[in-house]
């Protein structure tokens, strides 16, 4: 198991590197954030549960941490590719090897450390229940049962926990370049004599993933767009740049 070797200096390195590439590929990123995600008790830690919709998830969640919150960011990243880039260990990230079922217990475990050790600022594990990435219009989701198994373990210490529903989702609208949007559900706290298993909470995640999911995809259709915040606007596209030359020279549009 590889565990979290946390530096603020390579912290400070990937949060310039990732906001340079959002830049560089997208044509914006954009947030909806229920006005309680910012409003949590930072002495309760929080999981983040996710869909796995593309590459761009272990940058956006590091993004969302620096721009709205007071966090101690830690990510699970499947064992064979963390150990390809151990240098994620560095931000908060740590392994789950599902192929061996005593380091999967392992993790549970350590997870359930990070998020009850004692800190000035909240504890977060971004967590994706999916295992693997799907499209964002595959249905049904099908959760593993980590996620809910941690907040059992963490719930045996904690009077509470934090649950956040957060979905991803990539478009092209009008211009060359993608849009990434975000969006935050309202929190759900957890304590040990509301919750009711694993397999209950696995089963609430999915279904919430999944209309969650649906939600952004209508905003998105139907343009009700206002109420996003743009937290990294990208640089000109290729079509940008041309007009912008064509207006300065006072070019005809052909």
């Amino acid at each position: 198991m590889l565990k979290v070797r946390r530096s603020k200096l390579y912290t400070l390195w990937f949060g310039w590197y990732s906001r340079r590439q959002f830049r560089r590929y997208f044509n914006s990123v954009r947030v909806f954030m229920h006005s309680g995600v910012q409003q949590m008790n930072l002495c309760t830690p929080v999981v983040f549960y996710a869909n796995h919709a593309c590459w761009w998830d272990g940058f956006w969640s590091q993004l969302c941490t620096e721009e709205f919150f007071c966090q101690n960011l830690h990510i699970i990243i499947e064992f064979q590719q963390l150990r390809k880039h151990r240098f994620f260990t560095r931000i908060g990230a740590f392994s789950l090897d599902r192929s061996r079922p005593r380091s999967a217990v392992k993790t549970i475990h350590y997870a359930a450390e990070l998020l009850s050790a004692k800190s000035e600022r909240q504890n977060a594990l971004w967590i994706f229940p999916q295992g693997k990435i799907e499209s964002v219009d595959k249905r049904p989701l099908f959760f593993f049962k980590g996620t809910a198994s941690i907040v059992s373990r963490l719930l045996d210490t904690v009077s509470g926990v934090y649950l956040v529903s957060v979905v991803s989702r990539i478009e092209y609208l009008e211009e060359q370049k993608p849009e990434l949007f975000l969006s935050f559900r309202e929190p759900l706290l957890v304590t040990p004599t509301e919750f009711t298993g694993p397999d209950a909470l696995t089963a609430y995640m999915q279904r919430m993933t999944e209309t969650h999911l649906d939600e952004l995809k209508e905003m998105i259709i139907n343009r009700t767009l206002d109420d996003a915040r743009i937290v990294v606007k990208g640089t000109l596209s290729v079509n940008k740049r041309i007009e912008a030359i064509r207006r300065l020279l006072h070019l005809p549009n052909e």
